[in-house]
């Protein structure tokens, strides 16, 4: 069991109660502006705004804070054009990280980022050095004691899901990405209280890291998802679900 949902899972719930909700609030705004700037503001055509307006509205974001983000993005209000970059390394043990990020100036970003990962003993690499090891795909992590299997299996391929795993205490769903909001709403319908979601990057294999060598690569991993710029973080570790539950206590 790679732990991996465990992880996502309470940085899932964690966001929605952070006493840093200003720095999540930044986030999703940006989120909202790209994906508005890119494909359009009607949440109707555009899937990308469509999941970000879902995840403000999860964390209780106001409405009037949505609708100047989207405008921001559609260019009827003035407003800081962020550009989207992918940053690729390798943390301790050889893990491989894939940084998705929004930011104004990359080489502020690049420069914040290289030191977060030369601190805790990992490394920013060229494009391309990790992003092979990941696919693209929806990401859904459920918890147990939420479905038995045979009823969660058989919701999900109804509705397209691609696989199911189990990972400790959690079920992982993996999605095509044109399958993804077809599946989260098929959970929601049937009542499965969802406990991570997202549209990312998936490792085909994982790493094996315990002791030191595990806080250090989780220690990293939260500095890097704790930066301003940094939207999501994906990384093909194998760390047992104890092992992160302590650190995150």
């Amino acid at each position: 069991m790679s732990g991996h949902s465990k992880w996502h899972s309470i940085k899932y719930k964690k966001a929605a109660q952070d006493a840093k909700r200003g720095k999540l609030f930044t986030k999703i705004i940006r989120e909202l502006a790209i994906a508005a700037r890119l494909a359009g503001g009607d949440p109707n055509t555009n899937p990308r705004l469509r999941k970000s307006i879902a995840d403000a509205k999860n964390v209780n974001m106001p409405a009037d804070n949505i609708k100047r983000a989207i405008m921001k993005g559609t260019g009827q209000l003035e407003g800081i054009t962020y550009e989207e970059i992918a940053y690729e390394g390798y943390g301790p043990g050889g893990v491989a990280i894939y940084v998705e990020a929004l930011t104004d100036n990359k080489n502020r970003t690049v420069s914040e980022l290289r030191r977060i990962f030369s601190k805790n003993n990992g490394n920013i690499g060229e494009s391309g050095c990790v992003a092979w090891m990941f696919s693209r795909k929806g990401y859904i992590v459920v918890e147990k004691s939420k479905a038995s299997e045979d009823d969660l299996l058989d919701i999900i391929l109804e509705a397209g899901a691609e696989d199911l795993r189990e990972d400790g205490s959690n079920y992982e769903i993996i999605t095509l990405p044109e399958n993804y909001e077809a599946v989260v709403k098929a959970l929601n319908d049937n009542n499965i209280e969802v406990d991570a979601s997202n549209l990312g990057y998936i490792p085909q294999n994982y790493v094996k890291l315990e002791g030191k060598q595990a806080h250090q690569l989780l220690r990293l991993m939260e500095e890097l998802e704790d930066h301003d710029d940094v939207q999501n973080v994906w990384a093909n570790f194998d760390i047992d679900e104890e092992e992160i539950a302590k650190f995150s206590n």
